[in-house]
């Protein structure tokens, strides 16, 4: 997600092309209201002495159209000036030398104010320009440099560059086809053999506009945008280097299950096959230690199935098969499969008439079956319950135990694949159920947490969502 910054009203960065109708027009209502102005205030001073107020008309006009029309707008009020209140009135002629000094003075006042009016113009367009290429380039600074990425950000900063430039359709367009530069867009080199264009969207050749773009904004969203892309790299490096890290950390306990959780099984199942081709064992001794490379094996099998399915969720490939399916009979079977043919072990309580899920059974079954297992491991000998219901439009399933419970940090970090609390957990485990349990409930579209205070047990509460339950099916017509 990137940074969006509040609309900003920037000054115009780029000059725009004033109409030359309207300034001649301006001109020259400016003009014929001063003259009118003037005629009440020759009854209150000498007939020359009115001339100044054109000055206002050279300085309203200068400020705003430039000095070229502010020298027309001298001109033109001189002669204004002459033909209407220098005697002899209606002509272009001036009697009285003193007339003469007196317009050649306003002319020269006209002149001066119109070149300083027009440089105080010049300079504080520029100082706008200025302000609004640096607002310019902090916003976009904030856009480019704090979204996720380059490209998440490229839709927001242009959007930036338009409202800027005016421009409706300007776009950044990063190593696009060099031909389209010709036309409307202005190339912005990145460095390293990269480029990218900002399309100004204005159809025809515009050169001015490109000209003014590439002096004014190119240089600043040029160094942007390869920041940005500095940026990205270093990130693409930061993630790369987090996840070697994480796997040699997977790595590393996945090397001490195996050395720890698989050796044990594994030695007494040798142990247990040597004592078997002794002649001096008797045959109850001999069905004992086939029991045990039984039981053995059947614990070694499970840790395989359990980083297999480990295996599976990390890599991404345990893509549930969803289909409607009953939540009671899932529990019911991953209830059969733990209890080992003693269900006393765990009382079931399930809602009425409680509603199928679009899940894959199998999975679901696996996600019980090592909650139950891991229930019962702590639960001290007390019953693990299992209860199932409709909250709030999803199916919540808790399965409770009333074990030791667990604390702050185990209960923050019960799902992370390898944990075990070595200091506090004396129950042996490969600390891969949790993690599996969550995997295959969030592949599923549900959530998985735990619950706990030491001393009171362990909740793990799982919340599925419910999707419109299926039509009976169409009884077939007869034949």
């Amino acid at each position: 997600m990137w940074i969006v910054s509040t609309p900003r009203e920037y000054p115009r960065l780029v000059d725009r092309p004033r109409s030359r109708a309207w300034a001649v027009l301006v001109v020259v209502l400016t003009v014929a209201a001063t003259t009118l102005v003037i005629y009440p205030l020759r009854e209150v001073g000498p007939e020359v002495s009115p001339g100044v107020v054109y000055l206002l008309a050279v300085l309203l006009v200068a400020v705003y159209w430039g000095l070229a029309f502010g020298l027309l707008t001298s001109l033109v009020s001189a002669a204004a000036f002459n033909f209407f209140h220098i005697p002899p009135t209606g002509r272009l002629v001036i009697a009285d030398s003193a007339h003469w000094v007196a317009l050649s003075v306003f002319l020269v006042a006209a002149v001066v104010a119109s070149a300083v009016a027009d440089l105080a113009r010049t300079r504080a367009a520029e100082a706008e320009r200025r302000r609004g290429e640096a607002d310019l380039a902090a916003d976009t600074a904030r856009v480019l440099l704090g979204g996720a990425t380059l490209a998440d950000a490229l839709p927001e900063a242009s959007r930036l560059v338009g409202v800027a430039l005016g421009l409706h359709d300007a776009q950044i367009v990063m190593d696009a086809d060099g031909d389209r530069a010709g036309d409307r867009a202005v190339v912005l080199d990145l460095g390293a053999g990269r480029e990218a264009l900002l399309d100004l969207g204005v159809r025809g050749d515009d050169a001015a506009l490109r000209a003014r773009v590439r002096e004014r904004v190119a240089p600043a969203l040029e160094a942007l945008l390869r920041a940005a892309l500095d940026r990205d790299r270093l990130q693409a490096e930061v993630v790369e280097t987090q996840a070697l890290r994480r796997s040699d950390v997977i790595k590393t306990a996945l090397l001490r299950a195996v050395s720890h959780d698989l050796r044990t099984p594994l030695t007494a199942i040798i142990t247990a096959g040597h004592a078997v081709r002794s002649p001096l064992l008797e045959g109850g001794e001999r069905d004992e230690l086939g029991l045990v490379v039984v039981e053995e094996a059947q614990r070694l099998s499970a840790l395989v199935d359990k980083l297999l399915d480990l295996s599976r969720l990390q890599a991404g490939a345990a893509e549930p098969r969803r289909d409607w399916c009953s939540l009671e009979e899932v529990v019911r079977t991953a209830v059969d499969d733990v209890a080992d043919g003693d269900a006393a072990g765990f009382a079931l309580s399930f809602d009425e008439h409680l509603p199928l899920v679009q899940a894959d059974a199998a999975q679901l079954e696996r996600v019980f079956v090592n909650l139950l297992e891991n229930a019962r491991r702590y639960s001290g000998g007390h019953q693990v319950k299992v209860r199932a219901r409709v909250v709030g439009g999803k199916m919540s399933i808790r399965v409770i135990d009333r074990g030791p419970g667990m604390s702050a940090t185990q209960l923050a970090r019960a799902f992370e694949p390898f944990y075990r609390d070595e200091a506090s957990d004396a129950h042996p485990g490969s600390g891969l159920g949790l993690a599996i349990v969550r995997g295959f409930v969030e592949a599923n579209g549900g959530r998985v947490r735990a619950e706990s205070l030491p001393g009171h047990g362990t909740v793990f509460a799982i919340e599925l969502p419910l999707a419109e339950q299926p039509g009976p099916a169409p009884i077939p017509a007869p034949s």
